[in-house]
């Protein structure tokens, strides 16, 4: 869909509100140049996180260490 300025300024949140709802880029004529409104898909939040340090190997042998040297009651 092509729009004018003014078409754009009279109808922006219906027209941006179509972009969004449909996914189809919006095209808005100003003199000889062609702009166009795209809405980009947002991250999903898995994509957010970081990466963290973790420890490698078996759980059982975290249980099994000796901590009386670091423990102080």
């Amino acid at each position: 869909m092509t729009v004018t300025v003014s078409g754009l300024r009279q109808n922006i949140y219906r027209l941006l509100d179509r972009v969004i709802e449909t996914g189809q880029p919006l095209a808005v004529k100003r003199g000889n140049h062609l702009l166009k409104i795209v809405a980009e898909k947002p991250a999903s939040k898995l994509a957010k996180l970081s990466r963290h340090k973790c420890i490698r190997g078996n759980p059982e042998d975290l249980v099994h260490l000796d901590w009386s040297r670091e423990w102080k009651p």
